[in-house]
């Protein structure tokens, strides 16, 4: 027996990619996968290169490549950044591997950090791609290490599916050595990687009777097993859910499907013709489901459960067994919606468009919380990249002078991922408008990964930083400004000047996120009542430093107050003065 260890879903990927062999590893940020590509950096000294992309599908592309001239590589992402990977999956599905190739895909039933609740194994199986889904954190590393076997013998790259619930749930797993794998020779072979039409109408063929055979395979894979207990019920589930069925109906019988895409259509037809009633338990959308009904096996699912959210153990209590759940005994904390941090660079720019009476089109990152109170000036959040497209196209349906009283904003960490090619799209098209890159010098939202802005990789690297003036400047836009975001009027000014303007401009607010590490203001602030007249100014940004007391002054929270200063720039009665910190 190896050494144990209690994991993180995540961190069991990690060590399964290691113990694999991986050699390459690249990945953009994304809740709940994160924290994937975080633990596998500490093997950079043992042979696994690892890297942050722009995006997903630069990242899958990094790893096509390391497959191609024949090591096992590794590419992560959450699962709509599997959207923006779909254009090479769907070609890598055509011309297969060399050496094995994994990506991890993170989904989120219950929304947890995300704007929709896709479902990877949907959109995998359009791609024709195999999907393993593991359960708990030793199934984690284990089915990672599986599927590059999978992807080597198929000739297929794999995707491991997690959810939120596994990848931050924690479970003991056993540790075992790095495997030596060889590298793979590279063949020049035009006809497998070169997917011209011709090439790819025969690779077309290729890719049917593979995932023909995978299936009739699968159901002799140990991942996918039948548990007979008492056939009056019999559950076909997978991934987190099965845990669900196990402790809510310990003696029913269960068909664990490690293997969730191709399905294992004789391992399933046995199972269900051993048991009276076959139920289906899937998170999300009914993609076992309506393939089982589809081979003519009378099932149930979708009609018991819902399409919506994260499945419970209680939720088969209450639906097949009418347990009654004491709600009386719910020791959950009081609801605390998220909110912009003490310091955030965010609510001051915020704040000075509020002011201006600005709409404005936004995106994804820490910065949508611009779209609720106090602030409430985020009016559209669509994807990553989607703001700066999404203005340019009002421009175009209402004209030039719609956008006089419109701003778009974007994160410096977004605008590397997607933001770019929008961009050079309002460029060349001669859209006016105002753009403005939120530069916190971060990727902040999914807790501190560094990006080409930040000078820094993955592997702790120093490296020259993107300069945004000079990149936008390339493009050809002349109207470029870059201003701090803590400065009030200057911020102001500026985008008074340039949304009135007949140009194309880009505003660059530029002050690092609160929590970044080593960012300290000299100062804090604290409030003198004898000369605040009680007009709730410096209350308007909404920084959960001020409080307002019973008398109608304001308390600082000198524990919260990060010293950004906004609100002593607000008050225009001195009644908030500035000290060092201690």
């Amino acid at each position: 027996m190896g050494e144990k260890r209690l994991m993180l879903g995540n961190e069991a990927i990690a060590r399964g990619i290691y113990e694999a062999g991986v050699k390459v590893a690249s990945a953009y940020p994304g809740t709940p996968s994160t924290e994937i590509s975080e633990n596998l950096v500490q093997y950079k000294d043992k042979g696994v290169y690892c890297e942050w992309a722009p995006n997903e599908k630069v990242a899958t592309e990094v790893a096509f490549g390391a497959s191609v001239a024949g090591v096992r590589s590794f590419a992560c992402m959450k699962m709509v950044g599997f959207n923006v990977a779909a254009d090479p999956v769907y070609s890598m599905a055509y011309t297969g591997v060399n050496g094995g190739m994994v990506i991890t895909v993170a989904d989120d039933p219950g929304l947890y950090s995300s704007q929709n609740e896709q479902d990877t194994r949907a959109v995998a199986r359009a791609a024709q791609v195999p999907v393993l889904e593991p359960s708990d954190s030793q199934e984690a590393k284990d089915f990672t290490k599986l599927a590059y076997e999978i992807s080597e013998k198929y000739d297929k790259p794999v995707v491991l599916r997690t959810t939120t619930r596994l990848a931050h749930s924690q479970g003991t797993v056993e540790l075992c050595d790095r495997e030596d794998i060889p590298d793979k020779p590279y063949e020049k072979n035009p006809a497998k990687w070169v997917m011209l039409p011709a090439n790819a109408g025969r690779r077309h063929v290729i890719v049917e009777d593979q995932m023909e055979k995978l299936a009739e395979d699968a159901a002799g894979f140990e991942i996918n097993r039948a548990e007979y207990r008492d056939t009056k019920i019999g559950f076909i589930t997978s991934g987190i859910p099965y845990t669900y069925v196990r402790e809510a109906m310990p003696d029913a019988s269960v068909l664990k499907l490690g293997m969730v895409h191709p399905l294992p259509k004789k391992l399933i037809e046995e199972f269900a013709s051993k048991v009276d009633r076959v139920i289906i338990f899937e998170e999300l959308m009914p993609v076992i489901e309506e393939q089982v009904k589809s081979w003519g096996i009378k099932c149930e699912g979708k009609e018991l459960f819902t399409k919506i959210g994260e499945y419970s153990a209680n939720m088969l209590r209450t639906t097949l067994l009418n347990e009654t759940i004491n709600a009386s005994a719910d020791l959950s904390a009081p609801n605390r919606p998220p909110i912009l941090c003490p310091g955030c660079p965010h609510r001051s720019t915020f704040y000075t468009i509020k002011r201006l009476g600005l709409h404005t089109a936004g995106d994804i990152g820490c910065y949508t919380l611009g779209a609720v109170p106090p602030l409430s000036v985020i009016e559209s959040t669509l994807c990553m990249g989607s703001s700066i497209s999404s203005l340019h196209g009002m421009g175009k349906a209402k004209g030039e002078d719609y956008l006089r009283n419109w701003v778009c904003v974007i994160g410096d960490s977004t605008f590397m991922h997607t933001g770019i090619n929008s961009l050079i799209n309002m460029f060349y098209n001669q859209s006016t408008g105002t753009v403005m890159i939120l530069d916190n010098r971060i990727t902040a939202m999914t807790g501190h990964q560094d990006h080409p802005g930040t000078g820094k990789t993955l592997m702790g690297d120093e490296v020259p930083a993107v300069d945004y003036e000079k990149l936008v400047r390339g493009i050809g836009i002349e109207h470029v400004y870059t201003v701090n975001a803590f400065d009030v009027d200057a911020l102001s000014e500026t985008l008074k000047r340039e949304t009135k303007a007949e140009h194309l401009s880009v505003v660059i607010a530029k002050a690092p996120c609160a929590l970044l590490k080593g960012v300290q203001f000299p100062n804090k602030c604290e409030p003198l009542p004898e000369k605040c007249k009680k007009c709730g100014a410096c209350l308007k940004p909404g920084c959960p430093a001020l409080t307002k007391n019973a008398d109608g002054t304001i308390s600082i929270d000198d524990t919260m107050c990060n010293g950004c200063g906004l609100c002593r720039q607000l008050c225009k009665f001195d009644a908030i003065k500035e000290v060092p910190v201690k």
